[in-house]
C-alpha cells in the first residue's frame, strides 16, 4: 500500500512492479454521491497517459478501468449463484494495452476475482490463491442461444478473451 503520487513517479520512472492496484480517494472515485465521473475518467485518463508515455513500460502494460458495483453504474443482468450473495451486478469495464482488442466488447462471464484469473494465468502461477476462492472457478463455456450465461455455472473468466498477445504496438 503506497500513496498515489508513488504510482505517478513509478510510471514516469518504469518502475512500477509487475502488479498494481490503483483505488481513487472519494473525491475521484467516480460515485454519485461524493464525486463526479468526470473526476474518476480524469484520473483513470492520466495514469493511462503516464503509462503510454513511457514507451518500454507501455510495451509490456495492461491497464483495467473498473468502478465499484456501488452507486449506481451497473446493469441489472444476470446474476451467477457462487455463494449467498452472488457474484453482484455487472459493472463497466475497459482493458487499456498495445496488447488489447480495440473496440471488442466481451460477453465472457467475470467478476473482480477475474483479474486474480488473469494474474495467477499471465504469470503461470500453477495455481491459485486459496482453495475456496473465486479464482479457482473454471472459466465460461458460453452458450450461443445466451451468451451470458456460462452453461458450466459456477464459472468465471480469465479476461483472456480481451487481448492478442501475438501483437503489440
Amino acid at each position: 500500500m503506497r500513496d498515489v503520487t508513488d504510482l505517478f513517479v513509478d510510471l514516469a520512472n518504469g518502475t512500477l512492479p509487475a502488479v498494481s492496484y490503483v483505488k481513487p480517494d472519494g473525491a475521484m472515485d467516480g460515485h454519485p454521491a461524493s464525486s463526479k465521473w468526470s473526476l474518476f475518467e480524469g484520473f483513470a485518463k492520466n495514469i493511462i497517459e503516464l503509462a503510454q508515455s513511457n514507451r518500454e513500460l507501455w510495451a509490456s502494460t495492461a491497464i483495467f478501468v473498473t468502478v465499484d458495483e456501488g452507486g449506481g453504474y451497473y446493469d441489472s443482468g444476470f446474476i451467477q449463484p457462487v455463494d449467498f450473495f452472488g457474484t453482484g451486478p455487472r459493472i463497466p469495464m475497459i482493458a487499456v494495452s498495445p496488447f488489447s482488442m480495440g473496440g471488442h466488447i466481451s460477453h465472457v462471464y467475470s467478476e473482480h476475482s477475474s483479474f486474480v484469473k488473469f494474474i495467477e494465468r499471465n504469470w503461470q502461477l500453477g495455481g491459485t490463491l486459496s482453495d475456496r476462492s473465486r479464482d479457482n472457478l473454471p472459466n465460461p463455456v458460453q452458450d450461443e442461444d445466451n451468451a451470458y450465461v456460462p452453461r458450466n455455472m459456477p464459472a468465471i473468466g480469465d479476461l483472456f478473451d480481451l487481448f492478442h498477445f501475438g501483437h503489440g504496438g
